[in-house]
């Protein structure tokens, strides 16, 4: 937990027990958790956890540029703890959504420039959908 409360210190973030709990759980889970998944895992442990601390939390964090909030599905929003510049990739039969690093991307551009002209970019989503490869495996054993 030390190298949570450095990192949300490197970023301004007072670090109270909720702050890092949340932020350490981020950081351990790379699964892009919506705020549902977030509090059902971390209530259990911090029963004084309410949703509407745990919004405010994600909210600064994301106003701070600690995580990033991912509309990839129409429903909810997810999280992510990984910001530097990558894209997003959603299985359309399990939902599971997968980080797809800058340089494993297809050239676009520069996509990831911070500016264009003269307009300021602050934020880039890219977003694919598909099939994932275990669900491709699935598809393929009942097919057979």
């Amino acid at each position: 937990m030390q190298k949570t409360k450095e990192y949300l210190l490197k970023y301004g973030i007072r670090p109270s027990v909720q702050r890092m709990a949340v932020m350490h759980y981020l950081l351990t889970h790379r699964t892009h958790p919506t705020v549902d998944e977030i509090y059902s895992d971390l209530h259990g442990d911090m029963p004084t956890l309410s949703k509407t601390t745990l919004y405010n939390t994600l909210k600064l964090f994301y106003e701070k540029n600690v995580t990033l909030m991912l509309t990839i599905d129409e429903q909810n929003a997810r999280f992510d703890a990984c910001v530097e510049p990558h894209a997003h990739f959603q299985c359309e039969v399990c939902g599971k959504v997968y980080d797809i690093m800058a340089d494993e991307l297809p050239e676009l551009n520069g996509v990831y420039r911070k500016q264009v002209g003269d307009l300021m970019i602050s934020d880039v989503q890219l977003n694919y959908r598909g099939v994932c490869p275990i669900c491709q495996k699935k598809e393929t054993i009942t097919n057979q």
